[in-house]
């Protein structure tokens, strides 16, 4: 399926991310989907009929010349290694977040990569949500002066699977890391202190597997500057995903987004419909973006990306949320 004249890009793992960035990827005039691997079989092969490619296996795809760029969207414990084999064989790659769970792992990922001066962009799909960016445009403006205090609200409609929950790394590393990139993307900087909280308030399993479904976060920087997250794996009325940003000159919010776009009004009050249910919906532009800022990065290495170093501040973010949450105390957050 390989195609001259485009960017001929491969996907590692074909579950749910997957299926969102072959969708991006088939979307794009400047790419093709060239490829498609996940172990899994009867997957990758469904996923390829429905996107017009083929299957193929990791090994493979990594030793074909043709192939210019691997987009990973494995399982986490997987990411590092298949950078590095990509790195090594010249790929530019596209990695889901996190690296890794481990700093130090990351880390080495990274000098890796470095080494074989590959090009690496990670998964913080958020930034390139258009609301978003426009949220960004206005801060970077001025619009608004200096950015002095923030709110993020995450909230997932529901619990991922067990099996999902034991290997992400926990609410911190797989859910607010998307938050912590984005606390860092508007606020200019990494903060100097987290202080978090966890609790277990819509499933008991959950608990079992060691993780917390709610959470709460304070940023704080050294100049004083705060920014809040608030997250939840259980919100009956939809995803709920809103950022506010207020600065010295004003304010700017990014509310949340509907499928349908009305507001009806009778003597029984206002309503409106039900937000998207999950992020496949809500971010479907973002994801666009994402894959087209990934391409032109493969072209211009100055594009404005997410980079491996952005992937390892939110994760030691992560880490810092986590152990404020089991100590109760205001952790400093090291680079």
């Amino acid at each position: 399926m390989v195609h001259q004249g485009k960017i001929n890009l491969a996907i590692l793992g074909a579950g749910r991310i997957g299926r969102v960035h072959a969708k991006a990827i088939s979307g794009n005039d400047r790419a093709v989907l060239a490829a498609i691997s996940d172990p899994m079989e009867e997957v990758a092969k469904d996923v390829a009929a429905q996107f017009t490619t083929v299957t193929r296996g990791v090994d493979e795809i990594v030793a074909d010349p043709a192939i210019d760029a691997v987009v990973i969207c494995t399982p986490t414990d997987l990411h590092a290694d298949q950078i590095e084999m990509c790195a090594r064989a010249g790929k530019a790659i596209f990695c889901e977040k996190p690296i890794d769970l481990d700093a130090n792992r990351v880390r080495a990922c990274l000098s890796v990569v470095e080494d074989c001066k590959a090009t690496l962009m990670v998964g913080f799909n958020r930034r390139f949500d258009p609301h978003f960016m426009e949220l960004k445009a206005a801060i970077d403006d001025g619009r608004i002066g200096t950015p002095e205090m923030g709110v993020i609200i995450s909230r997932d409609p529901g619990a991922p699977p067990a099996d999902y929950i034991r290997r992400s790394g926990g609410i911190f590393r797989d859910m607010m890391i998307h938050d912590f990139d984005m606390a860092v993307f508007l606020m200019d900087g990494l903060p100097e202190t987290v202080m978090a909280s966890g609790s277990v308030l819509t499933d008991p399993d959950i608990e079992k597997l060691g993780d917390y479904d709610s959470a709460t976060a304070l940023l704080r920087w050294a100049d004083g500057r705060q920014l809040a997250i608030s997250n939840s794996r259980r919100a009956v009325y939809g995803y709920d995903q809103r950022i506010e940003i207020h600065g010295s000159h004003g304010m700017a919010a990014a509310q949340n987004e509907f499928p349908v776009n009305i507001e009806v009004a009778t003597t029984a009050g206002y309503t409106r419909p039900p937000l998207h249910d999950f992020f496949m919906t809500r971010y479907m532009a973002a994801y666009a973006n994402e894959i087209d800022a990934f391409i032109a990065l493969m072209s211009d290495k100055r594009s404005s990306v997410p980079t491996g170093q952005d992937g390892l501040n939110a994760l030691l973010i992560a880490d810092a949320a986590l152990q404020s949450s089991q100590s109760g105390q205001a952790i400093t957050i090291f680079s």
